[in-house]
């Protein structure tokens, strides 16, 4: 049986309205589920946004959606990061704790072995600005949930191919 696996996928599409409603329908109407979505323009004068989306699905359903975006007519790329050789994926994240005495202490001490930056402060709180790994950001925030976590904002995975070459 094919395993599934996480895959980081980067599409090149026009900068346009209703492009992404597009690129949703896709997975929405064949049930396949988006871990993670990023948009940004990226080439101004050419009117081009990279989408980047993080999926899970065995071998065969990562090819479907796949043949499948590159059928969508805005999109000009499509490329699996996870597949075509080394990348670069960072998200940002910001997360709220909340305590006082010996419990603040220590989400400043974890703060700086994650080098996680204090971006508010109030007498009872902090709020934690973060980039890293999914997996730094998510050990980070499993860390301070017993000292006082009130709120986490994700941005979403952004990746980008190594090398001279786009995506």
């Amino acid at each position: 049986m094919d395993s599934v696996q996480r895959h980081t996928i980067a599409v090149m599409v026009d900068n346009e309205a209703g492009v992404l409603a597009r690129v949703i329908g896709l997975f929405s109407g064949r049930g396949y589920n988006i871990e993670s979505l990023t948009v940004a323009e990226v080439n101004d004068a050419a009117h081009l946004s990279r989408i980047t989306l993080v999926t899970s699905g065995t071998a065969m359903v990562i090819e479907q959606i796949k043949a499948q975006l590159g059928r969508l007519v805005p999109i000009h790329k499509v490329s699996d990061l996870t597949l075509e050789g080394p990348h670069v994926a960072r998200e940002l994240a910001l997360i709220k704790v909340a305590g006082v005495g010996e419990k603040r202490v220590e989400s400043l001490r974890i703060a700086d072995i994650f080098r996680a930056r204090v971006v508010d402060s109030t007498i009872s709180s902090f709020v934690f600005e973060m980039t890293g790994s999914t997996e730094k950001i998510e050990a980070f925030i499993a860390l301070m949930k017993p000292l006082g976590l009130v709120d986490v904002s994700r941005t979403g995975l952004v990746a980008i191919g190594r090398g001279p070459d786009p995506l």
